[in-house]
């Protein structure tokens, strides 16, 4: 009973999601020694659902090769290609095993709609005391995570919130590749970048992107705060199903959303934001119809500071929003060209006080 107390006491004393993942199955191991554990998450939305793997122990070596952080969605398994977790999912009961071929089963279901399913391998079926271990240590993980839920997103939205970014873009900033030598003349023109020896040029990097609804004003002042809580909870939808699995959504408050995203460049971030403002402009909001977006973003420099990379983006969004809105700008773009000023001090400085 010790060690079972002490494993749930190291579990919860956790707060990365991914760790979190990792610490169940390493703790169902320790106490009931399977062959394998697997933790998988159903990703994707409408028809093409995916089974993302979140965790996964075989013979008490994590296997890392599958990395759920940066997965594409289309090189997952469809999720129709096993029915046993489907019917996990949908009945929201376990299924035990018929045979040594097969796992057995257990759903993971949280207040936010994650569906996660969890899969032990053994060679011997589960004793009844085995069963109900798996079950109270699973409905105490569940109920950990919906406390996490409770704290790190907007009750509204269900997005995360202005408190989980500024951890997030700290992790961002330590994997991001070395910062760009840019050199500027007396102008604040900026020339080229030189690309450190050390840094790959073909790496992924970190975009942040401000998103701000056009005229949201207009739509609490005509329609009321009731209709104008609709639009960000049906935006924040739009934006769940437009953007991949691993980049993370935020609202900051008001109309205002952002985005942290890995991109391997800037184009392609851009066509990410692009397809946004398109999915948003064609979708009919009840009541209000058509809304636009404004988008600002920028690169995640090495060293950055979490306020210095909102303030390059939101001088994008500011002049997306002055020079007709609905519309993507890239503060490096406007910068290059002139249409922006340079403020050298403020780019990729760490701010300590």
């Amino acid at each position: 009973m010790s060690d079972i107390v002490g494993q749930l006491a190291d579990l919860t004393a956790l707060r990365d999601r991914a760790s979190l993942d990792t610490a169940l199955a390493t703790t169902l191991y320790d106490l009931l020694h399977p062959e394998r554990i697997v933790i998988l998450r159903r990703v994707g939305s409408g028809g093409d659902e995916r089974w993302l793997t979140c965790a996964d122990i075989v013979h008490g070596v994590v296997d890392t090769s599958q990395t759920a952080a940066w997965a594409d969605l289309e090189q997952l398994p469809a999720a129709d290609q096993f029915p046993t977790r489907q019917q996990v999912l949908a009945e929201r009961v376990h299924a035990l095993a018929s045979s040594n071929e097969q796992p057995n089963v257990f759903p993971l279901i949280s207040a936010n709609g994650a569906s996660t399913v969890m899969e032990l391998f053994f060679h011997q079926a589960l004793t009844d005391e085995q069963v109900r271990l798996i079950d109270g240590i699973l409905r105490l993980y569940q109920n950990f995570q919906n406390l996490l839920d409770y704290g790190e997103r907007d009750a509204l939205t269900d997005l995360l919130n202005r408190k989980t970014f500024d951890g997030a873009f700290m992790e961002a900033t330590v994997s991001q590749r070395p910062m760009a030598d840019v050199v500027l003349t007396d102008d604040n023109e900026r020339r080229q970048p030189v690309i450190s020896q050390n840094a790959s040029a073909s790496s992924a990097g970190y975009w942040l992107a401000m998103i701000d609804i056009d005229h949201f004003k207009h739509v609490n002042d005509n329609y009321g705060h009731l209709i104008g809580d609709e639009v960000l909870v049906l935006l924040a939808r739009l934006m769940r199903q437009t953007f991949r699995i691993h980049d993370q959504l935020y609202r900051f408050g008001g109309e205002e959303f952002v985005v942290l995203m890995r991109c391997t460049s800037s184009e392609q971030a851009a066509q990410a934001l692009e397809r946004l403002r398109v999915v948003t402009e064609a979708y009919r909001f009840s009541q209000v119809g058509h809304i636009t977006i404004s988008v600002g973003f920028s690169e995640v420099l090495h060293g950055d500071s979490p306020s210095s990379a909102i303030e390059r983006a939101d001088k994008a969004v500011y002049y997306a929003k002055e020079h007709g809105r609905n519309q993507v700008c890239s503060f490096e773009e406007l910068l290059a060209c002139g249409k922006l000023a340079s403020e050298p001090g403020n780019v990729g400085d760490i701010e300590l006080f």
